[in-house]
């Protein structure tokens, strides 16, 4: 490790091997931010809640298009959902993966 390298208390170093289950999160949730489409639908997610059919109409994309990608980032916990009637209404469920999403696309969108 380099000695001018200063730990960043903002900054998890972790000196060891990291285990499988970890791994596996990690590029689980790198999968998920990989996706334009699960992107868009975070994106739209960081400021407000959507049902299925609003995040379909907003990205003209197919209700069962915006299903299928909803469930993924279900499972991985980056989302979450409340029931109005029939309703689901979907809202971001992870702040940490919301602040990595606004990072990225704040760089990618620096001049």
């Amino acid at each position: 490790m380099n000695k001018d390298f200063k730990k960043d208390e903002n900054f998890l170093l972790n000196e060891h091997p990291l285990d499988e289950e970890t791994l596996f999160l990690v590029s689980q949730t790198f999968k998920a931010l990989s996706d334009p489409t699960r992107i868009r639908i975070l994106n739209l997610l960081c400021s407000a809640e959507h049902s299925v059919n609003e995040l379909a109409e907003k990205l003209d994309l197919g209700q069962s298009t915006v299903s299928h990608q909803l469930r993924f980032l279900k499972q991985l916990r980056l989302v979450k959902y409340r029931r109005a009637g029939t309703t689901l209404y979907y809202s971001k469920d992870d702040d940490h993966i919301m602040n990595l999403l606004n990072q990225a696309i704040e760089h990618a969108t620096h001049n």
